[in-house]
């Protein structure tokens, strides 16, 4: 027989007094002496370490490394940038499976493939096989002189922070990856894993520091997990095994690649992979794939069965190879399945915390016929009874970082709330109450420090609600008269007026020509002008499908970029695929190492160049530095003329001025915001450009106010709109000072929050913010408790996730702004008495909420606003107060 193999942490496994099994040709740990349910709940409440040494690492380098993984392997190598990899598939001319694979891209002239075990030697004869017909690359198996160590759970960012000694961890999201110092030992890190935990992590490393590292992270408390939980852990999150729900099944047949859903993001059929091993075969899988997943079940013979989730409802557990039937009619076999701990969840969403005792389910993966809908009950054979089964979706969800949510089969929707049995006129009376209530709370005892919301003075509100609020007011400029705006409605003098006048405050307080108002927030104003430009870029072709924008540099979300500005908001109709990525053609600005809140603006010059974007879009929801309008123009004249470049100023318009800054005398074409946040008018938006109308580029003005209307709006929220005047008019009388006393307040109370002892992020040569915005580290994953227990003392702000977070559900960070206060007369002595209040709260576990009380007491009175008796002389009465 052939000697087993052995990882160089086999001395380890046996000191910790592992059962050790055979597993590929390896001798490896199978459980330690705690067990595979406790190793697996391990791993998803604190941190799992694994050794898969086992797996075989194949290096390739030379000049055609990327045509030959381009045509032996199912995914997109060209899409992988330095630092990215991806799940992909080492695939036959039958569109079978030969191995699943992981590839890498740690360094530009090298990639990394990472392969079964058990399949290593299969694989690298087939990649020989295919070597000769390429003439620079070089394979080399490494294998048995670099290890590999998985780190998988919630806290494995914190412990791994606590060891690395140099270079930056990779970005916050799956596939990305780094290299990393560790006390000298070079460490290639990828969030990477077979856990199904949102937070993952596995080193590569070589064998002479593998133990050194292994040490380190048990002394910060990794848990040594086995591969009998590594097999428990990813059959929760639905992940393919070979052997199991690749390869081949129980009845000899081979299984198509697209039988797991993961294939759909494996396998690519972009033009630059070319003709690639199996791609016929594929594409007719994919084909039928699409006809399943659309309930079109006559033509799946490339596709007869499919893997599914099964959740066991009957007492019982499934096990590979058991029978599964759907009544009489046998439908599939179980291709994995056991019982499984899981967290119980008490309370709800981010308020909920897991119950200390785990709860069992039994869970499997199935191969059974591709026309079984999800929700459908099946029986399993098991032995000789038969046992409950009902398809479901998935086991659980990572999409909650730091920790995995299970998601038992009864529990995929939330409980509905059972309705009262009031009646109406009960209901209207417990409605007015809460109502008022709630005013008084928010506008009387709290302190609000939510940066993208403001209060209206009490005119702009009464006017809000005045007539013409629910009246129409369509109108559009025509040709035939002239450029005359005509109004499709009558009775609708009053606020031609009042909109012209809006866009006439606008003009001054922007300093620019044009202006579109009638857009009913930021978000739409965004919308607006992606539509605009669209249509614009077609105006040569009417006939054709219009093309969509080719490349686009923006803030990326995680970084402090807008919603409406990523491809998963406002962008998503109107950017194109990039054939090389296949995601939408979107490059995030790179940020300054030391300083993630501020453009690289150095960095910025090649990937401009490179990329030739056709729009720039600058501006953030977490914004505390001035954005370099004027840099970027001149970057984009430079190397990629006819780019535009817009701002969306949603969070910082009220501070335009020369004491923040002026984008469109910067350099930006296009300016969007929102109307209720630093600019303290009603909830709407605004458009703004200063093209002349001899310029080429005032078409796509025209095309803004045709996407405005008919294209956003119909009725465009005219109450508002007559508010918004009256907010416009507040704004252009008294924005030196709000802007001046704004900004001050905001250096002031970072300032003394640092000077408190705790964490505010920014630059303390600029008092860590140019804008309303302070944002204070509170610690990973604890942002939206430090919120709640603020909020319970009656200070409402913003948890948000920082640029080295994962998600909002992981944020270890508060955004907070000063511009409301300001204007209820909060002057810089007041938020260094509430960065006090709040420290005390944050450090101390005080209790403040009847000290923040009558604190606001102090600040009822709206500031920067024209009052009643400014516009009663003229004999005016004004109703009761709403204040």
């Amino acid at each position: 027989m052939t000697e087993l193999l052995k990882t160089v942490f086999f001395n380890k496994h046996q000191d910790l007094d592992a059962k050790i099994v055979e597993f590929g040709g390896w001798e490896m740990p199978i459980q330690y002496p705690s067990g595979i349910i406790n190793e697996h709940m391990a791993t998803r409440k604190k941190a799992g370490i694994f050794d898969v040494s086992h797996m075989g690492r194949l290096f390739f380098k030379g000049k055609d490394t990327l045509p030959f993984l381009q045509h032996v392997l199912t995914n997109n190598a060209m899409a992988l940038e330095p630092g990215e990899s991806q799940y992909t598939l080492i695939q036959n001319e039958n569109g079978g499976a030969i191995d699943d694979a992981y590839l890498y891209r740690f360094k530009p002239d090298e990639y990394l493939l990472v392969v079964n075990a058990s399949n290593r030697e299969k694989d690298v004869a087939h990649f020989e096989k295919h070597l000769k017909l390429f003439s620079d690359i070089k394979m080399v198996d490494r294998t048995f002189d670099m290890a590999m160590i998985s780190l998988q759970g919630p806290l494995s960012k914190t412990i791994i922070e606590e060891i690395v000694t140099g270079g930056v961890l990779p970005e916050p999201a799956r596939n990305c990856l780094g290299i990393v110092d560790i006390s000298g030992v070079e460490a290639c890190l990828a969030r990477t894993g077979y856990t199904g935990e949102p937070l993952g992590f596995e080193f590569f490393v070589e064998n002479e520091h593998a133990v050194f590292i292994w040490d380190l992270l048990m002394e910060k408390g990794a848990v040594p997990i086995g591969l009998g939980a590594r097999d428990t852990l990813r059959l929760e999150a639905g992940l393919p095994l070979y052997g199991h729900e690749l390869g081949v099944d129980h009845d000899g047949s081979e299984i198509p690649l697209f039988a797991s859903r993961l294939s759909k993001f494996a396998v690519s059929f972009s033009p630059l992979k070319g003709n690639f091993i199996g791609k016929d075969a594929l594409y007719r899988q994919y084909l039928a794939f699409k006809n399943i997943m659309d309930q079109k079940f006559e033509d799946i013979s490339h596709l007869p069965k499919m893997v599914m989730p099964l959740a066991i409802t009957g007492k019982g557990i499934a096990r590979e190879g058991y029978k599964v039937f759907s009544k009489d009619r046998h439908v599939g076999y179980i291709t994995s399945g056991t019982m499984i701990p899981y967290q119980e969840p008490e309370g709800s969403g981010l308020n909920s915390e897991f119950k200390e005792s785990p709860k069992r389910r039994s869970v499997s993966l199935a191969l059974v016929d591709s026309s079984i809908l999800e929700g459908e009950i099946l029986e399993i054979q098991i032995r000789k009874k038969q046992c409950d089964s009902i398809v479901v979706p998935y086991h659980m969800s990572s999409e909650a970082p730091p920790f995995v949510r299970s998601i038992p089969h009864n529990q995929l929707k939330a409980v509905k709330q059972a309705g009262d049995d009031q009646t109406y006129p009960e209901l209207a009376r417990q409605l007015v109450s809460k109502a008022l209530n709630n005013h008084t709370w928010r506008q009387k005892e709290c302190i609000n420090l939510i940066p993208s919301e403001m209060s209206q003075s009490y005119l702009s509100r009464l006017l809000s609600i005045s007539d013409p609020v629910n009246r129409y007011a369509e109108h559009k400029e025509l040709k035939a008269f002239f450029g005359e705006d005509v109004f499709y409605y009558q009775g609708t003098e009053f606020i031609r007026e009042v909109e012209h006048r809006l866009n006439r405050e606008f003009q001054t307080f922007l300093g620019c020509r044009n202006i579109e108002s009638r857009v009913i927030s930021g978000q739409m104003a965004n919308t607006a002008f992606f539509s605009a430009l669209v249509d614009f870029l077609n105006r040569t072709d009417r006939k054709k499908e219009q093309r969509r924008l080719r490349k686009i540099i923006n803030n990326h979300i995680i970084k402090g970029g807008h919603l409406s500005a990523q491809p998963m908001g406002a962008l998503r109709d109107f950017v194109a695929r990039d054939p090389k990525t296949e995601k939408a053609a979107v490059i995030n600005f790179p940020v300054l190492k030391d300083n993630p809140y501020k453009i690289d603006i150095h960095a910025c010059k090649a990937i401009i160049k490179e990329h030739q974007p056709e729009l720039v879009i600058l501006g953030k929801s977490m914004i505390i530095h001035k954005e370099p309008v004027a840099e970027i123009r001149s970057l984009v004249d430079e190397f990629a003329p006819g780019c535009l470049v817009m701002y969306d100023m949603a969070h910082v318009l009220g501070l335009y001025g020369p004491h923040f800054q002026k984008p469109l005398k910067e350099g930006a074409h296009i300016v969007t915001g929102s109307t209720h946040k630093t600019y303290f008018g009603t909830q709407r938006g605004v458009i703004a450009s200063d093209f002349n109308e001899d310029e080429m580029e005032y078409g796509l003005w025209e095309a803004v106010q045709r996407r405005t209307f008919p294209g956003s709006v119909s009725n465009h929220h005219l109450g508002t709109m007559t508010g918004l005047l009256f907010s416009a008019y507040e704004m252009n009388h008294f924005k030196e000072d709000y802007q001046k006393a704004v900004i001050s307040n905001a250096k002031t109370f970072a300032v003394a929050l640092k000077e408190l002892g705790l964490s505010v992020a920014g630059d303390p040569d600029i008092s860590f913010t140019d804008t309303h915005q302070v944002i204070l580290n509170v610690g990973y994953g604890k942002g939206a408790k430090t919120a709640r227990e603020l909020e319970e003392n009656n200070i409402i702000v913003n948890y948000q996730a920082t640029p080295v977070e994962e998600g909002f559900t992981a944020s270890g960070a508060l955004r907070m702004g000063v511009s409301e206060m300001t204007r209820f007369g909060m002057k810089e002595t007041d938020f260094q008495e509430l960065a006090g209040l709040m420290a005390d709260l944050i450090n101390n576990g005080a209790t403040i909420k009847n000290e923040i009380k009558k604190f606001r007491e102090q600040f009822i009175d709206m500031q920067f606003c024209f009052k009643e008796a400014d516009v009663q002389d003229g004999g005016i009465s004004l109703p009761g107060s709403l204040k």
